[in-house]
Order: structure tokens, then C-alpha cells, then sequence
């Protein structure tokens, strides 16, 4: 990941916390902090399928954030000093998490389509959609995963060995 040159040329990247079974994220976030670059992440509205990008100040930030019931953290939701990054000038690249993946580009999240209407609203923005990567294990590429209609496919799927 960090040799990747989509990950070299961004400046403005939105990264995930990692839950236990995830591609564990922490090393990229200590990397995008010691690179000079913005490190953005998600914060979810629960009972809904809305997500903004909050920005972090640091990597030791993190410890500043709270945990929510699905045992996530991110900013609170009275946290309004953040910036969200479409509210400023968007983001270059975006590292999403996900259950499955297939060699089209197809993603498989957990149900709520938080970063597909996330996707939708970056394509509003004046900076345009993000490069997006998944991050996966080898364990998760599949022959084809399930898909909706407003399901956003991604740029790449990086895993071991890819």
C-alpha cells in the first residue's frame, strides 16, 4: 500500500479504523501522518445510511475518538471541529474495508451502503469521485458477490500476492 502510486500522489486520503477481521489499517494511518498528508475517516449516522469523512489532527488522535455499539470509533457526534472532507476540497483516495470482493470491482459491505452513498455525493463535489481501493484478504475475493443498483464498484482490490 505504501508503495502504491495512487497512495504517493494523494494528499487528501480517508482511511477506515479496522474492526478485528479487517486488513488491520493502523501502519497506513501512522505512514499518511508522517508523509505530510490529511488522513480523513469515516463517522456513521446510525438508523441511516449517512457517512462523512472527518479529518484526524494525528495518529494519536485516534485515542481522542469513541466507540460506538457496533464497536467502531470515530468522532462523536457533537464533534463539529473536524473537517469533513467534502466540505473542503474533497479527497484524492479513498481505502475501503469490505466482507467480499469479486475481480470486477464489485465490493460487498455490511448492508447499509454507507460508502456507495458516500461515493455518490463525492461525485457532486467540484474535486470529482476518488481513486478507491479495498482492502482485502485473499480469503475474501470471490467469483462474483451480490450487487444492487446503486452499488458503487471500486478502482482496485489490493490483498496479499494480488
Amino acid at each position: 500500500v505504501i508503495g502504491h502510486p495512487k497512495y504517493q500522489g494523494s494528499q487528501r486520503i480517508a482511511i477506515f479504523l479496522s474492526m478485528p477481521d479487517e486488513i488491520q489499517t493502523e501502519e497506513i494511518i501512522n505512514d499518511i501522518f508522517k508523509q505530510g498528508k490529511e488522513c480523513f475517516i469515516p463517522r456513521y449516522k446510525p438508523h441511516s445510511n449517512h457517512m462523512d469523512m472527518l479529518k484526524l489532527s494525528s495518529a494519536e488522535d485516534i485515542s481522542s475518538l469513541t466507540l460506538t455499539s457496533w464497536n467502531i470509533l470515530q468522532p462523536s457526534d457533537d464533534d463539529s471541529a473536524r473537517e469533513e472532507a467534502l466540505a473542503g476540497g474533497g479527497l484524492d483516495l479513498i481505502f475501503m474495508p469490505g466482507l467480499g470482493f469479486d475481480t470486477k470491482g464489485n465490493r460487498l459491505g455490511r448492508g447499509k451502503g454507507y460508502y456507495d452513498t458516500y461515493l455518490e455525493r463525492c461525485m457532486k463535489h467540484p474535486s470529482g469521485k476518488p481513486y478507491t481501493i479495498a482492502l482485502a484478504f485473499r480469503e475474501q475475493i470471490c467469483a462474483s458477490v451480490p450487487v444492487a443498483e446503486n452499488d458503487v464498484q471500486v478502482d482496485e482490490i489490493l490483498y496479499e500476492d494480488c
